[in-house]
């Protein structure tokens, strides 16, 4: 597999980065570690803990996962795994089925490539690791023929809800898809009376999401397992700002054709 490297976030003490796909059983194993010690471990959530310390379901054996590395330790420090249209196919369904009733996107179901589980390392956020994953799945939707990306963003119910629904409902005043693209949630968040004065609190991955285009497509879902509200976003590849397609689709050029 061939890597993309680029030149490190300042703010970490590591020289490299680089992204490629997980190739081997053990590469798989590392991004459940790192998922478990983000997703399980840091947020106490104990009802999903086990012994092996690997966050894993069996969409994990559908899907692609993409790695991003510091070169100088090796360290697995950000993952993002992705489900194309065939590969759905095979499965059965997509992730966010369990969550949302997609019905009204049955028709788009070969152009869309489902993204999900991402994860990065806490000593990593300065934004270069969501960058390159970014650019692999701009790079792997080019190889699959997608037109679409969609996967669902989640926000802490750590303070009751609050900044989830303040989230909400400042966000879809601007962001909402049009009614031929809405989701309806299987099981809906309760969402709290839109309260003055709140400022909301975006998480990057939906930040980024947004920047680049993307509609919220609904109400959130609650997810009572992870303790979160889980928001269903769609980006199309005709809405995605030139000046990151430019960017993503030439950097990871070699990762499309690897």
């Amino acid at each position: 597999m061939r890597q993309i490297t680029i030149a490190s976030d300042s703010s970490v003490a590591f020289n490299k980065l680089a992204v490629s796909i997980a190739s081997t059983p053990e590469e798989v194993r590392e991004v459940q570690r790192l998922r478990y010690q983000v997703f399980i471990d840091a947020m106490g959530l104990s009802s999903l803990a086990n012994p092996d310390g690997l966050d894993r379901d069996d969409y994990d054996a559908a899907c692609d996962h993409l790695i991003v590395r510091d070169t100088r330790t090796l360290k697995v420090v950000g993952t993002y795994r992705a489900l194309s249209p065939r590969n759905a196919a095979r499965h059965g369904r997509l992730y966010s089925e369990q969550e949302f009733d997609l019905s009204r996107l049955e028709h788009l179901r070969g152009r869309m490539m489902e993204a999900g589980r991402a994860c990065i390392h806490p000593a990593y956020r300065g934004g270069a690791v969501l960058a390159l994953l970014w650019g692999a799945l701009a790079a792997l939707m080019k190889r699959e023929g997608c037109d679409y990306l969609i996967g669902c963003g989640s926000l802490s119910l750590a303070d009751g809800g609050r900044n989830a629904a303040a989230v909400y409902h400042g966000l879809a005043r601007e962001h909402m898809a049009p009614p031929e693209y809405r989701v309806a949630p299987r099981l809906a968040f309760p969402l709290h009376q839109e309260e003055p004065g709140i400022e909301p609190l975006v998480p990057p991955l939906i930040r980024g999401y947004l920047k680049s285009g993307a509609w919220i497509c609904g109400e959130p879902a609650w997810d009572p397992d992870f303790h979160c509200a889980d928001l269903f976003l769609m980006l199309s590849m005709t809405r995605l700002e030139q000046r990151y397609a430019r960017h993503y689709l030439r950097k990871d050029a070699a990762l499309a054709a690897a």
